[in-house]
């Protein structure tokens, strides 16, 4: 592993890079909310489309998964899928409850 002061130079750049699109794209949140005056459930999804990627480049970038082995980022990935299939049977069972009701 190389600690020369280019390679952290490099590190603090990347680093720097994705802080500044975190700051940018939080500003887009609240531009969303603030700004247009879209009914509240595209707001929300837009919003949550903002977060999902300010997430990504939290969880790549600060958290290193992008130099992570691939068992990893399996898991990861099948972490999330089970996470939206939880939140999919609330909205499931009440879709199933106005239908028969």
């Amino acid at each position: 592993m190389s600690h020369d002061a280019a390679e952290i130079d490099r590190h603090v750049r990347t680093y720097l890079i994705v802080f500044g699109a975190l700051l940018v794209l939080t500003v887009a949140t609240v531009g969303v909310w603030a700004l247009l005056d879209w009914p509240t459930a595209p707001t929300i999804a837009l919003a949550l489309f903002i977060a999902t990627i300010k997430a990504s480049l939290v969880a790549s970038f600060f958290m290193h998964l992008l130099s992570e082995r691939k068992l990893i980022l399996g898991v990861l990935v099948l972490t999330v899928v089970f996470f939206v299939v939880l939140l999919l049977i609330p909205v499931m069972t009440s879709i199933g409850d106005r239908v028969s009701g």
